[in-house]
Protein backbone atom coordinates (compact mmCIF):
# COMPACT_ATOMS: atom_id res chain seq x y z
CA UNK A 1 0.00 0.00 0.00
CA UNK A 2 2.73 2.47 0.93
CA UNK A 3 4.87 1.66 -2.10
CA UNK A 4 1.89 1.97 -4.45
CA UNK A 5 1.45 5.61 -3.45
CA UNK A 6 4.48 6.32 -5.65
CA UNK A 7 2.88 4.84 -8.78
CA UNK A 8 0.62 7.80 -9.50
CA UNK A 9 -1.92 6.87 -12.17
CA UNK A 10 -0.11 3.69 -13.23
CA UNK A 11 -1.62 0.26 -12.67
CA UNK A 12 -0.76 -0.63 -9.11
CA UNK A 13 0.57 -4.08 -8.16
CA UNK A 14 -1.90 -6.18 -6.17
CA UNK A 15 -1.37 -8.37 -3.11
CA UNK A 16 -2.75 -11.87 -2.59
CA UNK A 17 -3.09 -13.52 0.82
CA UNK A 18 -3.15 -17.20 -0.14
CA UNK A 19 -3.31 -19.85 2.59
CA UNK A 20 -5.20 -22.88 3.85
CA UNK A 21 -8.69 -22.44 5.31
CA UNK A 22 -9.05 -21.54 8.97
CA UNK A 23 -5.83 -19.57 9.41
CA UNK A 24 -7.44 -16.16 9.74
CA UNK A 25 -6.73 -14.73 6.26
CA UNK A 26 -9.98 -12.82 5.95
CA UNK A 27 -9.85 -11.78 9.60
CA UNK A 28 -6.34 -10.38 9.19
CA UNK A 29 -7.06 -8.52 5.95
CA UNK A 30 -10.35 -7.10 7.24
CA UNK A 31 -8.54 -5.92 10.38
CA UNK A 32 -5.92 -4.26 8.18
CA UNK A 33 -8.68 -2.71 6.05
CA UNK A 34 -10.46 -1.29 9.10
CA UNK A 35 -7.21 0.16 10.43
CA UNK A 36 -6.44 1.69 7.04
CA UNK A 37 -9.99 3.09 6.83
CA UNK A 38 -9.73 4.76 10.24
CA UNK A 39 -6.26 6.09 9.51
CA UNK A 40 -7.42 7.74 6.29
CA UNK A 41 -10.53 9.22 7.92
CA UNK A 42 -8.48 10.58 10.81
CA UNK A 43 -5.85 11.98 8.45
CA UNK A 44 -8.08 13.36 5.69
CA UNK A 45 -11.54 13.71 7.21
CA UNK A 46 -14.88 12.05 6.55
CA UNK A 47 -15.53 14.10 3.40
CA UNK A 48 -13.54 14.69 0.22
CA UNK A 49 -12.51 18.24 -0.77
CA UNK A 50 -15.63 18.53 -2.97
CA UNK A 51 -17.96 17.33 -0.21
CA UNK A 52 -18.48 13.65 -1.11
CA UNK A 53 -18.37 10.98 1.57
CA UNK A 54 -14.89 9.49 1.89
CA UNK A 55 -14.75 5.68 1.62
CA UNK A 56 -11.04 4.68 1.68
CA UNK A 57 -11.55 0.89 1.66
CA UNK A 58 -14.27 -1.40 0.34
CA UNK A 59 -14.75 -5.17 0.77
CA UNK A 60 -16.48 -7.63 -1.54
CA UNK A 61 -16.54 -11.42 -1.77
CA UNK A 62 -16.80 -13.62 -4.84
CA UNK A 63 -18.95 -16.74 -5.08
CA UNK A 64 -18.77 -19.79 -7.29
CA UNK A 65 -21.11 -18.18 -9.82
CA UNK A 66 -20.18 -14.51 -9.51
CA UNK A 67 -20.54 -12.83 -12.90
CA UNK A 68 -19.00 -9.62 -14.16
CA UNK A 69 -22.31 -7.88 -13.55
CA UNK A 70 -22.47 -9.41 -10.07
CA UNK A 71 -18.97 -8.14 -9.28
CA UNK A 72 -19.84 -4.62 -10.40
CA UNK A 73 -23.13 -4.78 -8.50
CA UNK A 74 -21.28 -5.83 -5.33
CA UNK A 75 -19.06 -2.78 -5.58
CA UNK A 76 -22.06 -0.49 -6.10
CA UNK A 77 -23.93 -2.18 -3.24
CA UNK A 78 -21.05 -1.52 -0.85
CA UNK A 79 -21.26 2.17 -1.68
CA UNK A 80 -25.03 2.16 -1.22
CA UNK A 81 -25.62 2.85 -4.92
CA UNK A 82 -28.40 1.42 -7.14
CA UNK A 83 -27.65 -2.01 -8.59
CA UNK A 84 -29.98 -1.80 -11.59
CA UNK A 85 -28.68 -1.84 -15.14
CA UNK A 86 -26.30 -3.99 -17.18
CA UNK A 87 -22.66 -4.75 -16.41
CA UNK A 88 -21.32 -1.72 -18.28
CA UNK A 89 -23.67 0.70 -16.53
CA UNK A 90 -22.73 -0.75 -13.15
CA UNK A 91 -19.02 -0.53 -14.02
CA UNK A 92 -19.35 3.16 -14.87
CA UNK A 93 -21.23 3.74 -11.63
CA UNK A 94 -18.53 1.87 -9.67
CA UNK A 95 -15.71 3.82 -11.32
CA UNK A 96 -17.43 7.10 -10.49
CA UNK A 97 -17.88 6.02 -6.86
CA UNK A 98 -14.26 4.93 -6.46
CA UNK A 99 -12.97 8.20 -7.87
CA UNK A 100 -15.41 10.54 -6.13
CA UNK A 101 -15.16 8.84 -2.71
CA UNK A 102 -11.35 8.62 -2.81
CA UNK A 103 -11.14 4.85 -2.37
CA UNK A 104 -7.54 3.64 -2.17
CA UNK A 105 -7.98 -0.12 -1.55
CA UNK A 106 -10.44 -2.80 -2.64
CA UNK A 107 -10.44 -6.13 -0.78
CA UNK A 108 -11.72 -9.05 -2.87
CA UNK A 109 -12.29 -12.24 -0.86
CA UNK A 110 -12.58 -15.84 -2.13
CA UNK A 111 -10.72 -15.08 -5.34
CA UNK A 112 -10.05 -18.83 -5.76
CA UNK A 113 -13.52 -19.08 -7.30
CA UNK A 114 -11.94 -17.64 -10.44
CA UNK A 115 -9.90 -20.80 -11.04
CA UNK A 116 -10.52 -23.01 -14.02
CA UNK A 117 -10.69 -22.52 -17.76
CA UNK A 118 -14.42 -21.82 -17.99
CA UNK A 119 -15.53 -18.69 -19.81
CA UNK A 120 -16.84 -17.03 -16.65
CA UNK A 121 -13.39 -17.24 -15.02
CA UNK A 122 -11.80 -15.64 -18.07
CA UNK A 123 -14.40 -12.85 -18.08
CA UNK A 124 -13.79 -12.26 -14.37
CA UNK A 125 -10.03 -12.08 -14.99
CA UNK A 126 -10.63 -9.49 -17.69
CA UNK A 127 -12.87 -7.51 -15.35
CA UNK A 128 -10.32 -7.48 -12.54
CA UNK A 129 -7.69 -6.37 -15.05
CA UNK A 130 -10.07 -3.57 -16.03
CA UNK A 131 -10.55 -2.57 -12.40
CA UNK A 132 -6.79 -2.48 -11.86
CA UNK A 133 -6.36 -0.31 -14.95
CA UNK A 134 -9.09 2.26 -14.27
CA UNK A 135 -9.21 2.35 -10.46
CA UNK A 136 -6.38 4.24 -8.69
CA UNK A 137 -6.48 1.63 -5.93
CA UNK A 138 -4.52 -1.31 -4.56
CA UNK A 139 -6.38 -4.60 -4.97
CA UNK A 140 -6.02 -6.98 -2.03
CA UNK A 141 -7.05 -10.53 -2.90
CA UNK A 142 -7.81 -13.31 -0.41
CA UNK A 143 -8.03 -16.95 -1.47
CA UNK A 144 -7.38 -20.61 -0.76
CA UNK A 145 -4.85 -22.55 -2.84
CA UNK A 146 -4.75 -19.84 -5.50
CA UNK A 147 -1.21 -20.63 -6.62
CA UNK A 148 -1.94 -24.36 -6.85
CA UNK A 149 -5.05 -23.66 -8.90
CA UNK A 150 -2.92 -21.91 -11.53
CA UNK A 151 -4.08 -18.32 -11.27
CA UNK A 152 -0.51 -17.08 -10.82
CA UNK A 153 1.24 -19.41 -13.27
CA UNK A 154 1.88 -18.42 -16.85
CA UNK A 155 1.29 -20.43 -19.99
CA UNK A 156 -0.90 -23.19 -18.58
CA UNK A 157 -3.14 -23.30 -21.63
CA UNK A 158 -4.53 -20.92 -24.26
CA UNK A 159 -7.70 -20.62 -22.18
CA UNK A 160 -5.73 -19.47 -19.14
CA UNK A 161 -3.46 -16.95 -20.86
CA UNK A 162 -5.51 -14.08 -19.45
CA UNK A 163 -5.28 -15.47 -15.93
CA UNK A 164 -1.47 -15.56 -16.24
CA UNK A 165 -1.34 -11.77 -15.95
CA UNK A 166 -2.06 -12.15 -12.24
CA UNK A 167 1.41 -13.61 -11.82
CA UNK A 168 3.05 -10.41 -13.07
CA UNK A 169 0.75 -8.02 -11.22
CA UNK A 170 0.28 -9.83 -7.93
CA UNK A 171 2.55 -10.33 -4.94
CA UNK A 172 1.64 -13.53 -3.04
CA UNK A 173 1.62 -13.52 0.75
CA UNK A 174 0.63 -16.32 3.09
CA UNK A 175 -0.29 -17.25 6.65
CA UNK A 176 0.95 -20.35 8.44
CA UNK A 177 -0.60 -22.28 11.33
CA UNK A 178 0.77 -21.37 14.73
CA UNK A 179 3.71 -23.65 15.50
CA UNK A 180 5.35 -24.39 18.85
CA UNK A 181 8.49 -26.24 17.78
CA UNK A 182 10.73 -23.33 18.83
CA UNK A 183 10.75 -20.60 21.47
CA UNK A 184 9.70 -17.89 19.01
CA UNK A 185 6.65 -19.88 17.97
CA UNK A 186 5.71 -20.66 21.57
CA UNK A 187 5.96 -16.99 22.52
CA UNK A 188 3.77 -16.03 19.59
CA UNK A 189 1.18 -18.58 20.67
CA UNK A 190 1.23 -17.26 24.24
CA UNK A 191 0.88 -13.67 23.00
CA UNK A 192 -2.18 -14.70 20.99
CA UNK A 193 -3.79 -16.37 24.01
CA UNK A 194 -3.06 -13.37 26.23
CA UNK A 195 -4.64 -11.07 23.68
CA UNK A 196 -7.76 -13.23 23.46
CA UNK A 197 -7.90 -13.59 27.23
CA UNK A 198 -8.06 -9.80 27.69
CA UNK A 199 -11.16 -9.63 25.48
CA UNK A 200 -13.16 -12.33 27.29
CA UNK A 201 -16.09 -11.17 29.40
CA UNK A 202 -16.38 -13.84 32.11
CA UNK A 203 -17.00 -12.98 35.76
CA UNK A 204 -14.41 -15.43 37.14
CA UNK A 205 -11.68 -15.16 34.51
CA UNK A 206 -8.16 -14.57 35.82
CA UNK A 207 -4.73 -13.74 34.37
CA UNK A 208 -3.22 -16.81 32.80
CA UNK A 209 -6.52 -18.66 32.38
CA UNK A 210 -5.77 -19.28 28.71
CA UNK A 211 -2.11 -18.40 28.23
CA UNK A 212 -0.88 -20.47 31.17
CA UNK A 213 -3.45 -23.04 32.30
CA UNK A 214 -4.99 -23.98 28.96
CA UNK A 215 -2.13 -23.28 26.56
CA UNK A 216 -1.23 -26.90 25.73
CA UNK A 217 -4.86 -27.98 25.80
CA UNK A 218 -6.04 -25.26 23.39
CA UNK A 219 -3.18 -25.98 21.00
CA UNK A 220 -4.00 -29.67 20.78
CA UNK A 221 -7.73 -28.93 20.39
CA UNK A 222 -7.17 -26.31 17.64
CA UNK A 223 -4.01 -27.77 16.04
CA UNK A 224 -2.68 -24.22 15.80
CA UNK A 225 -5.42 -23.00 13.46
CA UNK A 226 -6.88 -19.62 14.34
CA UNK A 227 -10.45 -20.34 13.20
CA UNK A 228 -10.58 -23.60 15.15
CA UNK A 229 -9.19 -21.87 18.24
CA UNK A 230 -11.76 -19.07 18.12
CA UNK A 231 -14.63 -21.49 17.51
CA UNK A 232 -13.58 -23.51 20.55
CA UNK A 233 -13.19 -20.46 22.80
CA UNK A 234 -16.46 -18.86 21.68
CA UNK A 235 -18.41 -22.04 22.38
CA UNK A 236 -16.59 -22.52 25.66
CA UNK A 237 -17.51 -19.00 26.79
CA UNK A 238 -21.14 -19.58 25.88
CA UNK A 239 -21.21 -22.77 27.95
CA UNK A 240 -19.41 -21.05 30.84
CA UNK A 241 -21.99 -18.24 30.90
CA UNK A 242 -25.05 -20.47 30.56
CA UNK A 243 -23.83 -22.87 33.23
CA UNK A 244 -22.82 -20.10 35.63
CA UNK A 245 -19.24 -21.43 35.72
CA UNK A 246 -17.93 -18.08 34.36
CA UNK A 247 -14.44 -19.32 33.56
CA UNK A 248 -12.76 -21.67 31.10
CA UNK A 249 -11.04 -24.81 32.32
CA UNK A 250 -10.32 -28.27 30.97
CA UNK A 251 -13.38 -29.91 32.51
CA UNK A 252 -15.70 -27.40 30.90
CA UNK A 253 -13.86 -27.34 27.56
CA UNK A 254 -14.01 -31.14 27.32
CA UNK A 255 -17.78 -30.73 26.90
CA UNK A 256 -17.36 -28.42 23.90
CA UNK A 257 -17.35 -29.77 20.36
CA UNK A 258 -15.03 -28.26 17.75
CA UNK A 259 -14.87 -28.46 13.96
CA UNK A 260 -14.29 -31.84 12.34
CA UNK A 261 -10.79 -31.12 11.03
CA UNK A 262 -9.52 -30.02 14.43
CA UNK A 263 -11.11 -32.97 16.24
CA UNK A 264 -9.65 -35.44 13.73
CA UNK A 265 -6.12 -34.04 14.09
CA UNK A 266 -6.01 -33.48 17.86
CA UNK A 267 -5.11 -37.01 18.98
CA UNK A 268 -1.53 -36.98 17.72
CA UNK A 269 -0.78 -33.55 19.19
CA UNK A 270 -2.42 -34.42 22.49
CA UNK A 271 -0.38 -37.62 22.76
CA UNK A 272 2.87 -35.73 22.06
CA UNK A 273 2.06 -33.13 24.71
CA UNK A 274 1.11 -35.73 27.31
CA UNK A 275 4.33 -37.65 26.60
CA UNK A 276 6.40 -34.51 27.14
CA UNK A 277 7.55 -34.41 23.52
CA UNK A 278 5.84 -31.10 22.78
CA UNK A 279 4.97 -28.01 24.81
CA UNK A 280 3.50 -24.62 24.05
CA UNK A 281 5.09 -22.87 27.02
CA UNK A 282 8.21 -20.75 26.41
CA UNK A 283 11.31 -21.60 28.43
CA UNK A 284 10.48 -19.10 31.18
CA UNK A 285 9.54 -21.40 34.02
CA UNK A 286 5.84 -20.60 33.78
CA UNK A 287 3.81 -23.60 34.88
CA UNK A 288 0.05 -24.21 34.66
CA UNK A 289 -2.08 -24.28 37.78
CA UNK A 290 -3.01 -27.65 39.15
CA UNK A 291 -6.76 -28.12 38.86
CA UNK A 292 -8.60 -28.63 42.11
Amino acid sequence: MEANRQDGDKTKPAALVDAYPGLGKSTAVRAYGRALYRKQITLRGESTPVGDRRVPVIYIALTGNTSVRGLNASICRFYGLPTSGNADMLAERAVDAVLSMNTIAIVIDDVHFMSGSNSNAVRMANQLKYLANVFPVTLLYIGVGVRQRGLLREGLSPHQALLAQFGRRTTPLTLLPFQVEDTAGRRQWRTLLKTIEKQLVLADKYPGMLARDLSDYLYSRSTGHFASLMTLINRGCLRAIRSGHERLDKNLMDQVKNDAAAEDARQELQAAIEAGLLTTRPDDGEQPRKSA
